[in-house]
C-alpha cells in the first residue's frame, strides 16, 4: 500500500482567513454562487479532518482521508447478507460486485484505486452558473491499493468493503464541492483552513488574467515534502487558490490520500500538471490522447479524469476536470477549476461543462484516465 506523503506544518501555526483577495479581483471577480449538495435523503453535515501533528523532524504526514459522523439514511448501500457476486468485464478490465439480485453495487478498476460504489441518491447544483443539476447514487471513493482481478479474495477486501457500503461520509465529490464559490471556511484543530471557497489564482501583474501554479500547498499555505522532489514551499501571492491540476490534487491527493509528486515525472502518485497526469499518471488510461477530439461518453464512470486542449497547443493538454454524471438536461458533466469562473464549478461561465454539447469544452476534450 502507498504511504501517505510528508508535509511541513510551521509551528505555532493560527487560523489564516486572508485570502488573495487582489484588487483585480474587484473588476474580474466571479459573483457568488449558491453550491448546493442536496441529498435526497437528507445528508448531513461534514467532518473536519484531522491533520496529522507535526513530528519532532519537523515533517508531518499529510492529512488522512476526510470523515465526518455518518448519516441513518433510508435505502442507503449495504453489503447483502447472502455474499455479493463478482462479474468480470472487459474493456477496462474491472470487477462489477452485485446483489443477489442483480443490482450494481460496486465497480473496481483494474489498476485503479478509485471505486464507484451505489449509495444514497444526491443532487448536486451550481445554481448561480447553471441550471442544471447532477442526481447520482454513485459514490466515488479510494480503495486501499490498486485493483487486480480475484482481489476480492484479498484479506483487506471483505472489511474495506463492508464498512464503504455503509459509508456516508464525504466522498470525492462531497469533498470537492467543499471549494465551490461560498463553501464555508473550516480550519483543523492546528487552526489550518483546509477547505472553503478557493480562487482560481491571483491577477497577473498586467492586469488581464488570473495566473495558474495554485497547487494546494499553495491553498493551504504551508510547505509540503514531496517522494521525489523534496520540500517545497507555498507561494504566498497564491493562498487561497487552486488551478485545475491543483483542484484534483486538492481533493484526490490531500484530502482523500492519493500519493502526490512534486513533478511531472512518471511515480507512484499524481504528478504536478494536468499534462502530466493524463501522461504518466497512476491508474487506466481509458481514452489515450491522440490529439483529435473524443467522443467516447460511455466509458466514462463519475470519478474520471478528464482532459482537454483548451489553450492552442497540438500537442499538450493545458486543462482537467472530473466527471461529474449525466445532469438533468442528459448532458455528460465535469467540475474543474477554471480562470473565467475564479475557481472551482460545474457551471458554464466562460464555456459550458459539458462533454457533449459541441461547446468549447465538448470540442476540446482529448483524453480521460481512471486512477
Amino acid at each position: 500500500m502507498n504511504q501517505p506523503s510528508r508535509v511541513d506544518v510551521p509551528q505555532g501555526m493560527a487560523r489564516t482567513d486572508q485570502r488573495t483577495e487582489e484588487s483585480g479581483r474587484q473588476g474580474s471577480s466571479k459573483a457568488l454562487r449558491t453550491c448546493v449538495v442536496l441529498a435526497v435523503i437528507g445528508l448531513s453535515g461534514f467532518g473536519v479532518v484531522q491533520f496529522a501533528r507535526q513530528q519532532a523532524s519537523g515533517d508531518a504526514t499529510s492529512a488522512p482521508p476526510a470523515t465526518a459522523v455518518a448519516i441513518q439514511a433510508a435505502g442507503a448501500g449495504q453489503a447483502p447478507a447472502a455474499g455479493p457476486r463478482f462479474d468480470r468485464l472487459d474493456n477496462p478490465g474491472r470487477t462489477v460486485v452485485r446483489d443477489q439480485a442483480g443490482t450494481v453495487l460496486a465497480t473496481f478498476t483494474d489498476g485503479a484505486r478509485t471505486v464507484a460504489l451505489t449509495g444514497p441518491s444526491r443532487t448536486f447544483a451550481d445554481a448561480r452558473f447553471t441550471d442544471a443539476t447532477v442526481t447520482s447514487t454513485t459514490w466515488v471513493r479510494l480503495a486501499p491499493e490498486p485493483w487486480a482481478p480475484g482481489a476480492e479474495k484479498a484479506a483487506w477486501f471483505g472489511p474495506w468493503f463492508d464498512a464503504a457500503m455503509k459509508d456516508t461520509s464525504p466522498d470525492v465529490f462531497d469533498t470537492a464541492m467543499q471549494y465551490f464559490d461560498g463553501a464555508a471556511d473550516e480550519t483543523n484543530p492546528e487552526g489550518l483552513q483546509f477547505r472553503g471557497d478557493a480562487i482560481f489564482g491571483p491577477v497577473e501583474p498586467a492586469g488581464y488574467a488570473r495566473l495558474e501554479q495554485s497547487d494546494f500547498l499553495d491553498y493551504l499555505g504551508i510547505p509540503y515534502r514531496f517522494p521525489d522532489s523534496g520540500r517545497k514551499e507555498p507561494k504566498p501571492e497564491h493562498r487561497g487558490a487552486l488551478d485545475c491540476s491543483g483542484f484534483v490534487r486538492m481533493v484526490y491527493g490531500f484530502r482523500l490520500g492519493y500519493p502526490l509528486l512534486g513533478s511531472n515525472d512518471p511515480g507512484p502518485g499524481l504528478p504536478r500538471r494536468a499534462w502530466a497526469i493524463a501522461q504518466n499518471g497512476p491508474g487506466v488510461a481509458l481514452i489515450p490522447n491522440k490529439g483529435t477530439r473524443v467522443t467516447d461518453y460511455n466509458a466514462l464512470q463519475p470519478g474520471d479524469l478528464v482532459f482537454f486542449e483548451v489553450e492552442g497547443s497540438v500537442d499538450e493538454l493545458d486543462h482537467v476536470g472530473v466527471f461529474v454524471g449525466v445532469d438533468s438536461a442528459g448532458h455528460y458533466r465535469f467540475m474543474s477549476s477554471r480562470e473565467r469562473a475564479n475557481g472551482p464549478t460545474f457551471g458554464d461561465l466562460g464555456g459550458t461543462s459539458l462533454l457533449d454539447d459541441g461547446g468549447m469544452y465538448s470540442k476540446a476534450w482529448r483524453a480521460a484516465r481512471r486512477i
